[in-house]
């Protein structure tokens, strides 16, 4: 292929995401502002499954090819991408407000989830009828955050007005061009996020970095390309629960959907490897449990915090590459990574939980005091 067609497709695909991110964003927003549902509920379903649609997409195709291995590798890598980076530079953009909801449900559910691919994994193989309990599972939540979100006040949150100009019930054609929005959103992504992956996978190769590594990386961040687009596109618009939410949808949905899905049409199930058993796996639930204390301390994801998640993620990156090239170094790197940066970063965490929870507890003793100063003025 022409060296100057590949780039105009990387180009081209770029374009599509960012155009995808805006008109889906734009037309989930919409949608929630006339129903009355939260910006979270929002990015949870309807804007978390869209952008997974490449990964089901790459994921189920394996699974009928015979290479199931690949697709429990693409949902590994997508959720730790999912976490890392795109709450990373989403919040490098813009602190971003965590909903209680989320630090209250969601998150514990995506950590749960996690450990129990975790435990499913343990015999080396996800087979059916572990899909198929994860598909009920998937099932069960979309269900419930649906109810959950029509017992919601009815009224949508200023953001939606000062954004839109728009506060009540559509009308029909206003609901089929937002719909129409949500597809065309979506159908840019899948487009942008292929040619994106096909071209830089082309590059990648004409100046000599072999398929391992383009596996490792090109492919792994490719299909989470969507949910990058869309989370920063949303974060710079100030829909920050659309930008938290649908991180942490995504990760749910590739696990009880798209995880649960490859296990069911794979005849053989979805094979674990011990590699990743004893390192991917561990890495994800990790990753998710320290999402807790960030998101704990605040109620918001800081710009260091950002920094702390790219760090690492590129630090993952990093071992991957050395690991899969035998490298001298991988040792050395291991070493600092285990008894240096690890138990900093957690010593750090533990610190400011417990900050968080002493300046809490202060606000709400400073609180009663007030309640019982005016009690006996009155």
């Amino acid at each position: 292929m022409n060296f100057t067609l590949v780039f105009g497709l990387l180009i081209a695909g770029l374009i599509l995401l960012v155009v995808g991110a805006e008109i889906l964003v734009r037309g989930a927003a919409r949608l929630a502002g006339s129903l009355g549902i939260s910006p979270l509920v929002i990015g949870l379903t309807i804007v978390s499954y869209g952008t997974s649609s490449p990964e089901m997409a790459v994921a189920v195709q394996s699974s009928l090819v015979g290479e199931a291995d690949l697709a429990l590798g693409n949902v590994i890598g997508s959720n730790i991408f999912n976490i890392l980076v795109i709450l990373g530079l989403s919040s490098l953009a813009i602190p971003l407000m965590v909903a209680q909801q989320l630090i209250r449900l969601d998150v514990p559910i995506m950590i749960g989830v996690f450990c129990l691919t975790f435990f499913f994994g343990l015999d080396r193989t996800i087979n059916r009828s572990d899909g198929v309990i994860l598909l009920i599972g998937g099932i069960i939540y979309t269900v419930f955050l649906i109810y959950q979100g029509s017992r919601q006040s009815s009224d949508p949150d200023s953001e939606y007005e000062t954004e839109y100009g728009n506060k009540g019930p559509l009308s029909l054609v206003q609901w089929i061009k937002n719909i129409a929005f949500i597809l065309l959103g979506v159908g840019f992504l899948v487009l942008g996020s292929e040619w994106l992956v096909e071209s830089a996978t082309t590059i990648a190769r004409k100046i000599g970095v072999s398929d391992l590594i383009i596996g490792l990386t090109v492919v792994a961040a490719g299909t989470s390309l969507p949910e990058l687009a869309t989370s920063f596109v949303a974060a710079i618009k100030g829909e920050r629960d659309i930008a938290v939410g649908n991180v942490v949808g995504s990760n749910i949905f590739n696990i009880l959907t798209v995880l649960a899905i490859c296990a069911i049409v794979s005849p053989v199930g979805v094979p674990v490897s011990d590699a990743t058993l004893h390192f991917d796996l561990p890495v994800m639930v990790a990753i998710a449990i320290a999402c807790l204390p960030i998101f704990f301390t605040g109620n918001v994801i800081a710009r260091w915090e950002g920094c702390l998640f790219l760090s690492y993620y590129i630090a993952y990156t990093t071992y991957l590459i050395l690991y899969a090239t035998e490298h001298d170094g991988i040792s050395i790197f291991s070493n600092v990574m285990l008894f240096f940066v690890i138990p900093i970063t957690v010593v750090t965490l533990v610190i400011l939980t417990l900050n968080s929870l002493r300046q809490k507890q202060q606000r709400k003793q400073l609180s009663n005091e007030t309640i019982e100063d005016q009690d006996e003025l009155n």
